[in-house]
This record gives C-alpha cells, sequence and structure tokens, in this order.
C-alpha cells in the first residue's frame, strides 16, 4: 500500500511539471498547509489564517532575530568603547595628581597671603627701577599660578567629560543587554509557538518546508520589493513642495497664513509623474490617517500611517508607520520603524517658501489639509 502511494505522488509530480512546461508560470503563489513547494523566487501569499499566522509570526521572527544580531554587535563595539574610556580615565586620574597638589599649593598660598609679601615687596621699593623689577619678578609668579591653575582646570574638566562618557556608555550598556535578553526572550516565546502551529497543522512536513522557503523568499526578495517603494516614495516627496506650489489651487494665501488642501487624485497624478511604478499605486487620505495601497504583478503593499507636525530639528510634517501588509502578510514592528527611520517620508513647508512654519494638520474625505504660517 506504501509503495503505491508513493508511485502515486511520484506520478502526481511528474504530471505537474510537465503542465508547467506548457502553461506559462504565474506570477503568483499561495501558501497552503498542503502538500508542495515553490521557490524562493516567487511571491507568496498565504490562502488561509492559519498559514497567515504562522507566516506572520516566522516574519516577526526572522526580524527579531536580526534585531538580535544588530544589538549583539553594538554590545560589543560600547564594551570595547567603555573599557578604552575607563582606562583613558585611570591614566588622567594618575596624570592629574601631581597638577592637583600644585594648584593645591597655589590656592593655599594666596589663602594664607603668601603671595602678598611679593606685592608689599614691589610696593616698598626705594626706586622706580627696583620697583619694576621686582614687579616683572611678581608678574612672573603670579602668571606661572594662573597658568598652573588654568592647566589643571582644563584637565579635570577632560577627566570629568571622560568619566561621564564612560557613565553614559555604562548605562547604554546596560539597556543593551536588557533589550537583548528581551529579544531572545520574545523569539524563543515566539519560536515556540511557530513549532506548535507547525505539529498542528495538517501537513506539519510540508507547512515546515514552507516556512524555511518563506523565510528565504522575505531575505532574498520581500524585503526588497518593499524598500523599493518605499524609496521610490522617498524621492518623491523630496519634490512635492514644487508640485504644490506649481498646482493651482493647492496652496492659497490670506494674510500670514496659508492653507494647504492637497487631494489624494492630486497626489496620486503627481507620483505617477515621479515613478512609473506607482501607476498601479494610490493613496488615499482619510479620517484620520493615510492608507497608500499599490501592486506590482503578484506582488501587493498596504501602507497605513498618519502626519504629525515636528519642530526639532526642523518644522515639517512628519510621516509615522502604523501598519504595512506585504502580500496579505502584516510586517512587525520592528520592520515598520526601521523602514520610517531608513526612508523619509516627511513634508517640509519650509521648501515652499522660507520661514513657512506648518501649525496643524488633518487628513478627511480625501484631502490633507495643512495650515501653515510665517515664522521669523
Amino acid at each position: 500500500m506504501l509503495s503505491r502511494n508513493k508511485a502515486i505522488r511520484r506520478f502526481s509530480v511528474l504530471l505537474i511539471l510537465m503542465i508547467l512546461t506548457i502553461l506559462p508560470l504565474s506570477s503568483t503563489a499561495y501558501l497552503s498547509a498542503g502538500p508542495g513547494s515553490i521557490t524562493s523566487s516567487q511571491p507568496i501569499i498565504p490562502d488561509n489564517d492559519e498559514t497567515r499566522k504562522l507566516l506572520e509570526q516566522t516574519l516577526s521572527s526572522t526580524e527579531i532575530e536580526k534585531e538580535i544580531a544588530r544589538i549583539t554587535a553594538e554590545q560589543a563595539v560600547l564594551e570595547r568603547k567603555v573599557e578604552v574610556l575607563k582606562k583613558q580615565a585611570t591614566a588622567k586620574q594618575t596624570a592629574i595628581l601631581d597638577q592637583q597638589q600644585r594648584a593645591g599649593a597655589i590656592v593655599r598660598s594666596y589663602y594664607m597671603g603668601e603671595r602678598d609679601g611679593l606685592l608689599a615687596a614691589v610696593l616698598s621699593a626705594k626706586s622706580i627701577g627696583r620697583m619694576l623689577a621686582l614687579y616683572d619678578y611678581y608678574e612672573i609668579i603670579i602668571g606661572r599660578d594662573h597658568d598652573i591653575l588654568r592647566q589643571y582646570e582644563g584637565e579635570y574638566k577632560d577627566l570629568k567629560s571622560t568619566l561621564a562618557a564612560a557613565e553614559r556608555s555604562s548605562k547604554e550598556l546596560a539597556e543593551l543587554k536588557t533589550a537583548l535578553e528581551d529579544q531572545k526572550t520574545r523569539v524563543a516565546a515566539l519560536n515556540e509557538e511557530i513549532e506548535g502551529g507547525i505539529s498542528a497543522s495538517s501537513d506539519p512536513e510540508s507547512m515546515s518546508a514552507l516556512l524555511d522557503e518563506f523565510t528565504k523568499y522575505w531575505e532574498n526578495i520581500g524585503l526588497h520589493e518593499v524598500k523599493t517603494y518605499f524609496k521610490a516614495l522617498s524621492s518623491a516627496m523630496n519634490h512635492l513642495p514644487q508640485f504644490v506650489q506649481s498646482r493651482d489651487g493647492i496652496l492659497t494665501r490670506k494674510g500670514m497664513t496659508y492653507n494647504l488642501a492637497l487631494k489624494e487624485e492630486d497626489l496620486n497624478e503627481f507620483l505617477v509623474s515621479q515613478n512609473k511604478l506607482f501607476k498601479d499605486f494610490g493613496f488615499h487620505f482619510n479620517n484620520g490617517n493615510v492608507t497608500a495601497t499599490g501592486s506590482s504583478g503578484g506582488l501587493t503593499l498596504t501602507l497605513t500611517g498618519h502626519y504629525s507636525i515636528e519642530t526639532e530639528p526642523v518644522n515639517a510634517l512628519m510621516f509615522h508607520i502604523d501598519n504595512v501588509v506585504f502580500n496579505g502578510l502584516e510586517l512587525p514592528e520592528s520592520t515598520r520603524q526601521d523602514l520610517e527611520d531608513e526612508f523619509d517620508l516627511g513634508f517640509y513647508p519650509e521648501k515652499i517658501v522660507s520661514f513657512l512654519h506648518a501649525t496643524t494638520v488633518e487628513s478627511k474625505d480625501g484631502v490633507l489639509y495643512v495650515k501653515l504660517s510665517l515664522s521669523f
């Protein structure tokens, strides 16, 4: 019976391969818990909730592993930095001891009035020549005292700065170690859930293979595709101020106040003019948030976020990523944060008019409203 099943399976595989050589390949691959395989060059879209959950967990695990590697490397750098700073502080403490004693002696001499005798000798000179000679001598001693005190003060400040830097680095290192332990705990729990999900699936062996293929797909293709969209968006947003200035009706002025009303159809037209990648991509201004959906072949990307007004380091409308769904899979928080840090999707009013600052921002009914004012 077992050999018969193997023969049937082999015949099915051969039949599928024959069909694939005759029919054109689809650009979309769907994942399920059933038998079969995919290549890491094909887009991966889950076809049921069970698979979607495991894929999202696998994605989170993969990204957390990257974060663990990053934190570990950063920790090693900080450990070396702390060690160097501590050695520098020790050397400076040793070097400053002699200077500290000399500075202390000078301060005591002034406090005890020992330098008053020099000044009295100058003032009691019986001739101008003698007075000038004594005064030159007095100036040399006082000047040398001041040089020693200034040198000590500089070295002391330098030592304090080194000690403070070592303390900050030590604190940062402790925080990194805590973050590393937290991430290791998270990934261990997540991997345990994944293993449980694989075991509970209808075909654990196939599910495990599919998750491995998905990890390869995400690392080799998926993340690159997501970054391609974000890079194009970031590049386009750099030219949005010029578009706002050139399009009648978007920016209106009333006294010292400007009102910007950007319709989603205007923005989408602008994006297509910047990059043909946005031909099948669209922004939508909803009540309180902004969504963007795009597709290319079998790849789909949905982005949800919101604008906020930032004042430092410059006034800007900064775009914050709340949610990213790639081929039906929600990306983990760490990936969203990395994308937000790497790609600037903000809008800078001063690129329209110098000293122009945004004061309020609101999105609703397909329009992004921004109130701006001149600030000198």
